[in-house]
């Protein structure tokens, strides 16, 4: 959509407006309310210019487009885009994921802890957990022994080696949060920060609990947000 177009629409929600209020003048403050109930409106529809989609498919468009759903999308998106700027930010370092970075972070702020607390913490399955470790201890930037209690269970600690390869990418992935954060202003910055950790608080309960282990549960959960 371009500017001219978007102009366009706001015109005609303006008419649609002056219909509304059967010809009153209307002020700012009147039409703010009126757009912001139009796109909140409770079917949740928010068309946009998103450059991916076509038009060969409404339905899936109105889909694609209700609010939850765009969400989400976006969030999709917002990962994809911040993983590939810590690649580059890992570049010429052992650490090949993001993953490598969060975990060797976490350890920076712990004496020790057991593999299954890390892999926990870094919100990622066994198996690939399990990989990540692997990784680092083959690259000396972490170490690993046994429980003195507990022969099954394995502690892992940063070494001195880790500490300093892990200041030294701290100067890029310093970079990466700026370029994340795009334009926003400092004001909308702080919007985001509350919003995602309303979201961290609630998705990590879930985690924890491990509350979410297959479809039905997907839909179970779901209808208890629905509900409020």
């Amino acid at each position: 959509m371009n500017s001219y177009q978007l102009i366009q629409q706001l015109i005609d929600l303006v008419a649609e407006l002056e219909k509304e209020n059967q010809g009153r003048e209307a002020s700012l403050q009147d039409f703010t309310g009126f757009l912001l109930n139009k796109v909140g409106d409770p079917a949740g529809n928010t068309q946009s210019s998103e450059v991916r989609f076509g038009a060969n498919d409404s339905a899936a468009l109105d889909i694609a487009y209700q609010l939850d759903n765009n969400i989400g999308r976006l969030f999709v998106f917002m990962s994809r885009y911040a993983k590939s700027y810590i690649k580059k930010a890992l570049e010429g370092t052992p650490l090949q994921t993001a993953e490598d970075f969060t975990a060797l972070a976490i350890l920076l702020t712990h004496s020790h802890l057991s593999k299954s607390e890390l892999i926990s913490y870094n919100l990622q399955e066994k198996t690939s957990g399990t990989e990540v470790l692997r990784r680092l201890i083959a690259h000396g930037l972490v170490r690993q022994w046994d429980d003195e209690k507990d022969k099954r269970s394995k502690h892992i600690a940063i070494t001195d080696k880790g500490k300093i390869l892990l200041f030294q990418v701290f100067e890029h992935t310093s970079y990466v949060g700026t370029i994340i954060t795009g334009r926003l202003t400092i004001a909308e910055k702080f919007t985001l920060q509350y919003l995602l950790q309303k979201l961290e608080n609630f998705h990590l309960e879930q985690y924890e609990k491990k509350s979410i282990i297959n479809k039905e549960d997907l839909k179970k959960i779901a209808a208890e947000i629905a509900l409020g």
